[in-house]
């Protein structure tokens, strides 16, 4: 089984060092879970994942709770997908290029 950290964070947090992770085995399943522990607290805030979007249902997640703007890796077959997508919500999305998990 894969895991996925995902975190969400309000405006004021985004800075914050001491950030929660959730493990989960699928994007969307880990977006849903740190939209709902961030509550209101996602609307205006950021998303950072370890690992690439593999289909836009994760970033219209958290688009609809409320995220403005997500780091990930990038790299997926569908990442035009996920970018339009996140275009549609009005939401920033930057690739970084670079996966930051092992397995």
């Amino acid at each position: 089984m894969s895991s996925i950290a995902f975190t969400v964070l309000p405006p004021p947090e985004i800075l914050k060092n001491d950030v929660e992770c959730f493990r989960i085995a699928t994007v969307t399943e880990a977006a849903e879970l740190a939209v709902a522990r961030a509550g209101a607290g996602a609307v205006g805030g950021a998303a950072a994942s370890d690992a690439f979007f593999p289909m836009p249902d994760g970033i219209e997640t958290l688009g609809r709770a409320g995220v403005r703007s997500v780091i990930h890796p990038g790299g997926s077959k569908r990442d035009a997908d996920v970018l339009a997508a996140a275009d549609s919500l009005g939401m920033a999305v930057v690739h970084t290029g670079e996966r930051h998990f092992r397995h």
